[in-house]
């Protein structure tokens, strides 16, 4: 590994400053992606500028009107095992438990989880499915941007020169039901060749609203709208969650990649989406009964 300069900013604000003078320059946080690229040779940083120091930017804070902020600097095992996440948002929780193993997700951090822009990755799906938002700075302003907005493709991201993800924000949660599946080629604690993330919100029998992402097989996850609007006003039976995996079949633009070919992703997701839904039609019958 080449020699670098390592700076250790005391805020946010002072990281992007940092940031904004230095071109050749790179961020590390957990350093889970970051390390391996450089040992691979294929970043070749003069400067890391270290976040871990930053006291406050882990903090995760809900509030039941405003909805969960998750600093940028808190972990994938904090986000996982908080209790207010798990309590009101259990599919993220989820998603961040199926990452990697413990030692992983006891270093990599979820603002970097996002900044990477690995579409291999299992909490920007359940992010999507929740209708999250980043929180963005630099050293002029501060914005905050839908996920959906900003992951823009494999590895790209809309962080704008010398900016920052500060803050992961999710809105008040809905009294919904649902769950993420994982689906990997090897081990568990490979990253997933797919993952579906379905929430439903219903009265009685019927959906009143329906959520679903998939992640991991196209260049970003994306929510399945048309199988969103199927849903709506329906009933969860056998045909209906079966067009909806249809639909989420066709929308999905799989990549080719050491976990599968296209048309086979293409497969994986409509199977998966069926049994994910299943399982949400389940759990109300359940809750009904």
């Amino acid at each position: 590994m080449r020699r670098f300069d390592l700076l250790e900013p005391a805020t946010l604000h002072d990281a992007c400053v940092t940031l904004a003078k230095s071109e050749d320059s790179r961020v590390i946080a957990g350093g889970t992606a970051l390390l391996t690229l450089i040992k691979h040779g294929v970043l070749f940083p003069k400067t890391l500028v270290n976040l871990k120091k930053i006291a406050g930017g882990d903090g995760i804070v809900y509030d039941p009107d405003k909805g969960l902020r998750v600093g940028a600097l808190a972990t994938i095992f904090d986000v996982e095992s908080a209790p207010v996440v798990r309590r009101h948002y259990p599919v993220l929780a989820e998603a961040c438990h199926v990452v990697a193993n413990i030692r992983i997700r006891n270093m990599a951090t979820i603002g970097g989880n996002l900044a990477h822009g690995d579409y291999q990755s299992d909490p920007p799906t359940a992010l999507m499915a929740l209708d999250a938002a980043v929180e963005l700075i630099s050293a002029a302003a501060t914005r905050q941007v839908k996920l959906g907005d900003f992951l823009l493709g494999s590895y790209e991201t809309a962080l704008e020169p010398g900016e920052l993800i500060a803050a992961l924000i999710l809105p008040p949660p809905a009294v919904m039901r649902g769950n993420y599946i994982k689906f990997t080629t090897g081990s568990s604690e490979e990253r997933p060749c797919a993952g579906i993330a379905a929430l439903a919100r219903f009265d009685r029998e019927i959906c009143q609203e329906l959520r679903l992402a998939v992640g991991a097989v196209s260049p970003r996850p994306i929510r399945i709208q048309k199988a969103e609007e199927l849903a709506r006003g329906a009933t969860f039976t056998a045909a209906l969650i079966a067009q909806a995996a249809r639909l989420a079949r066709e929308a999905v633009e799989p990549i080719d990649d050491l976990r599968g070919p296209a048309d086979y992703k293409r497969h994986l997701v409509e199977v998966l989406v069926r049994r994910a839904l299943t399982a949400v039609a389940q759990s109300q019958e359940g809750k009904s009964s």
